[in-house]
């Protein structure tokens, strides 16, 4: 029940509306149990003869049989108008916490650390905020308020019942206890059911999500026949375990429907005993099986809405596992707001790891002075991108401190601390949308001029201008309707728009072809003075310009000097030239192995041409 303690906050918001819900209830139940106390008073006082008036006897008053129906008729149209505002408001109740829970959850998971979307599953995060939250909002809608209607009625009934012949009403609730204890069974063996289902239904749309979104690799490789048979696997696990939750029900609900029929028959045979002995009225036994009847389809639903419970406490279970996700990246109380940022990044003894065994990097220092550009460069897994991705605190350091003009990452505000770094990611990812919605994600609302200046500088208005509708043109889920470089040149505007302080570029220009690569380097050396610059890249012209190109190598650093320096160096560096980058050189027309190979921007410029 905890999970359901749990989920009461969430109606505070709502306490008028689910007050008035009560009400309806209580004023429904009310209306549809008094309905036999009718009945059972224009028998009683309708029918009974009244004795001879003028030359006629009458069998009963007309008029009271009148009233009577008229009053039934009233008690009818009150108990819709009651059942009205018990469905119409239980409804608004339950999408008003779905709602609630939903924007929480999702809050909550966009606060959450890269180590946390490390490993989580995309299926099960998107199964538990749409399904479980859904078996949620069904109980708040629904099930909890007929439940209460379901309990009002049987209260009412049994105190008429007991009021009328107590004899008769301890009969009329034999199989009370049995359908109390087979519903609390029912609901003890459904719920870990109901985990296994849901469970499931995660699993098939991690399935699906993942063979959709891989859709160009299953095709590249013939694997439709695969992955159609993964999917039918997991389909037919999450049909069997339904299968098995329907079985249990079908065994379930007739048991207790032929309870409830045998209850009805066991008191009217009690009760025509009684009547013949003079114990009992005729009109007594109408009443009591007029309210055993409206109490036959609460009763039999009770296995539903018991049902409803436990997909509610296994789906509650569920989502606040997601809500309680802790952010291992937190900012302190208090914490500082950085301003008037200069760009001074330095990496102090830092070590970093997800297990704190198995360091991914180890001693880490790197003092990047403003205006200064920095390039790493190492092997694949060597670190790279692990060391960028600590400045704006996508992960916090284990051991040492990353320092931006002297002060320390973890005592600063993540909104201003990410508000002055400008990141262009490896993976590059564009929304659905325009291309000016994608330019000024960061800045939404930045005037047309400063889009376009943007895309300038990234050497893409050009491209942009000559599509049918501009910078209005629909950009197609993850930018499939781009080419990679274009997309790398949309990030970049993307990027430079925000006007950074500290930029970010984790092989930004991998996705481009050299001539591209060169206009967007043109660019971006004149965006880069006065910014502090990290660079993740393998070209050669962005390894040049840099003021320091620190070699990782296992999580450490190896060497570290310009690229004239390292070369005199035999290590790491000279490894990754001869394999990596001498091609570039020679293709730029220069002799290598030799330190003055750096040559002048305007020699660059006539290579390049």
């Amino acid at each position: 029940m905890r999970y359901l303690l749990r989920i009461v906050p969430f109606l505070k918001p709502y306490r008028g509306r689910l007050t008035i819900a009560w009400i309806s209830v209580l004023l429904s139940g009310a209306f549809v149990m008094i309905s036999p106390l009718i009945v059972r008073y224009a028998i009683n006082f309708g029918l009974r003869p009244v004795g001879p008036v003028g030359n006629q006897v009458l069998d009963g008053n007309q008029g009271l049989l009148l009233w009577a129906s008229l009053a039934i008729i009233l008690f009818a149209v009150a108990r819709g108008i009651g059942a009205f505002g018990q469905q119409y408001l239980g409804e608004s109740i339950g999408q008003s916490v779905a709602y609630d829970i939903r924007n929480k959850l999702y809050d909550n998971l966009q606060r959450l650390s890269y180590a946390y979307h490390d490993t989580a599953e995309t299926g099960q995060i998107m199964s538990r905020a749409t399904q479980d939250v859904e078996n949620i909002r069904m109980f708040f809608g629904m099930a909890m308020l007929r439940l209460g209607y379901t309990f009002i009625m049987l209260v009412f009934a049994m105190a008429g019942m007991l009021l009328m012949n107590w004899q008769l009403a301890l009969i009329s609730v034999l199989t009370m206890p049995i359908l109390a204890w087979r519903s609390f069974t029912m609901a003890r063996r459904m719920r870990p059911l109901w985990l296994q289902i849901q469970q499931s239904q995660a699993v098939m749309t991690q399935t699906a999500e993942e063979a959709l979104s891989g859709i160009r690799v299953v095709k590249a490789f013939t694997r439709e026949d695969f992955e159609s048979e993964k999917f039918r696997k997991v389909a037919k696990e999450q049909a069997d375990l339904n299968y098995e939750q329907a079985k249990e029900q079908a065994k379930n609900q007739p048991l207790m429907q032929g309870l409830s029929l045998a209850q009805v028959a066991f008191t009217v045979g009690v009760g025509a005993l009684f009547i013949s002995r003079g114990n009992l009225d005729a009109a007594d036994l109408l009443t009591f099986t007029l309210w055993l009847n409206l109490l036959q389809l609460p009763v039999r639903t009770i296995g539903f809405l018991i049902n409803s419970v436990t997909r509610c406490i296994s789906s509650a279970e569920r989502v606040f596992e997601l809500m309680d996700a802790q952010s291992e990246v937190k900012e302190k109380p208090g914490a500082l707001v950085l301003k008037d940022v200069r760009g001074h990044v330095r990496f102090e003894h830092v070590s970093f790891g997800y297990n704190k065994a198995k360091p991914l990097l180890l001693d880490i220092d790197i003092d990047a002075k403003p205006g200064q550009v920095i390039a790493l460069l190492g092997p694949s897994g060597s670190g790279k991108s692990t060391v960028v991705n600590l400045i704006p605190r996508f992960y916090d350091v284990t051991e040492g401190r990353v320092t931006i003009d002297g002060h320390d990452i973890r005592d600063l505000t993540l909104d201003s601390l990410r508000g002055c770094i400008g990141i262009v990611q490896q993976d590059v990812f564009l929304f659905i949308g325009t291309i000016r919605e994608n330019i000024a994600y960061g800045k939404p609302g930045a005037p047309q001029e400063e889009i376009e200046r943007a895309a300038k500088a990234a050497r893409i208005h050009e491209f942009i201008v000559s599509l049918p509708n501009g910078y209005d043109e629909w950009v197609g889920e993850r930018g499939v309707t781009l080419s990679g470089g274009q997309k790398q040149r949309i990030a970049i505007a993307r990027t430079l728009l925000l006007d950074p302080a500290i930029l970010i570029f984790d092989d930004s220009t991998a996705s481009v072809d050299s001539r591209t690569e060169y206009l967007i380097q043109q660019a971006l050396q004149e965006l880069m003075k006065g910014r502090t610059t990290f660079v993740i890249a393998q070209r050669l012209r962005t390894v040049m310009r840099a003021d320091e190109i620190v070699v990782l190598h296992y999580g450490i650093v190896e060497q570290r000097g310009t690229h004239a320096e390292l070369l005199e160096q035999e290590g790491l560096y000279r490894t990754i030239f001869d394999l990596e980058l001498r091609d570039q050189e020679e293709a730029l027309g220069r002799p290598t192995g030799e330190p003055q190979r750096v040559a002048s921007s305007v020699d660059r410029a006539n290579a390049a041409s």
